[in-house]
């Protein structure tokens, strides 16, 4: 329980967090790496090379002391939260360390104004935080664990299958090495990747959505070659290192971006890439169960289009697809091959039958993300009805819409 104390004084601070946040969690970053090393395992470093990561948790930051007196307006971000570390085999003896350097951080950047009351109230904040997010994170490690086919932490997965989807993105599937069956996961999750990369000073964990049916005895990953990117070095590996027979390290799947039990049609609406948690979902629902389903695909053309087959094969009564390139090539016939030219617009979206009454799911890049919630705002759409995941941080979105 906070301190009606506490509660005032880090109310009182969200002011100059807004103003000094990013700063602030600059500088914890550095600290942590600095002394901290082996958390480089854990944390995506292209997140710290864009400058993302550190815009994110101040945000976060922020939000905390905003609402640290109302903290189930943040059970949404806590939840997501929690999926994220379980996925990344958090332990509780990891919050002290983050814990001492942001409060070090805070005490750097904000100097004099730092007072001792400051400090301690912001040590009592977090540390009611941490003790939030150790307890649910616990209750998921337990659970996952019970299930069928689950464990905590990583096993050994072994590469059976390598498959090229298009131009840009390979699909691997795997299987537990030591034999036993699969975790059982549920359409839209993901699992964690740790990598060891030669010449690297570092591991690399990445999270990569699951994009095949829950039914199947594998687990399957597509992942898209990123070129040009900081983020191109796993990707790249896995494109071009990774082979049939490859042991990877994999978490347990976790996620939040899940389908809702319910028996409203559904709109799949991807974007590039994002298509990889649509497929898992979408072939759930035309495998094992009678819902009207429509899936929506934006790619730059069939070049680099992903699932053409498995989209087709997934077509049954009340199942119907939607394709659209933006830079459609030569080859590429309007009408025949795709069904409207350009970015996702009012009047696509308006033209999907029973979108109001639909839950709506999406993913993709961040500007195509950004769209995407803009036009279901400016058509109505019920935000109760609207699912969304984002490739990145999910704030960063937010922050950009």
């Amino acid at each position: 329980m906070i301190s009606s104390n506490t509660i005032k004084i880090v109310k009182s601070t969200a002011p100059v967090l807004a103003e000094q946040g990013e700063a602030i969690t600059q500088v914890f970053y550095k600290r942590l790496f600095v002394r901290h090393p082996k958390m480089k395992n854990i944390f995506n470093m292209t997140h710290q090379k864009k400058g993302t990561q550190p815009k994110v948790l101040a945000n976060a930051i922020f939000m905390y002391a905003q609402y640290i007196d109302q903290l189930e307006v943040l059970g949404g971000a806590v939840e997501s939260i929690a999926q994220k570390h379980v996925s990344l085999t958090i332990t509780p003896e990891m919050y002290p360390i983050v814990g001492e350097n942001l409060l070090a951080a805070i005490g750097e950047v904000l100097g004099a104004a730092a007072t001792p009351e400051i400090v301690a109230a912001w040590a009592e904040a977090y540390q009611a935080l941490a003790d939030i997010l150790i307890g649910r994170e616990e209750n998921l490690y337990v659970n996952r664990a019970k299930t069928e086919g689950g464990f905590r932490g990583y096993k050994d997965f072994v590469v059976i299958k390598k498959t090229k989807e298009s131009a840009l993105i390979t699909s691997f599937y795997l299987q537990r090495k030591d034999g036993s069956g699969i975790p059982e996961f549920q359409p839209g999750q993901y699992v964690a990747l740790t990598l060891n990369i030669p010449n690297t000073s570092h591991q690399h964990t990445r999270n990569y959505s699951l994009s095949d049916c829950t039914c199947k005895d594998y687990l399957r990953i597509s992942v898209k070659r990123e070129v040009g990117t900081p983020n191109g070095i796993v990707s790249t590996y896995m494109h071009d290192e990774v082979e049939e027979g490859t042991v990877l390290s994999v978490g347990m799947p976790s996620g939040e971006f899940v389908l809702q039990e319910e028996n409203k049609p559904v709109v799949l609406i991807a974007g590039g890439v994002g298509i990889t948690p649509l497929m898992s979902m979408y072939k759930y629902l035309t495998r094992q169960t009678d819902r009207k389903v429509t899936m929506v695909q934006c790619a730059l053309n069939s070049e680099v289009r992903a699932f053409e087959k498995e989209i087709e094969e997934g077509k049954r009564v009340g199942v119907t697809s939607m394709l659209l390139y933006d830079q459609p090539l030569e080859t590429d016939v309007l009408k025949n091959n795709y069904d409207h030219q350009g970015y996702l617009d009012l009047a696509t979206l308006a033209s999907i039958p029973n979108l109001k009454e639909s839950a709506i799911y999406f993913c993709g890049p961040k500007a195509f993300m950004a769209n995407t919630l803009s036009l279901l705002s400016t058509l109505g759409i019920k935000e109760e009805t609207v699912h969304y995941e984002f490739f990145g941080p999910a704030e960063e979105l937010e922050l950009a819409n």
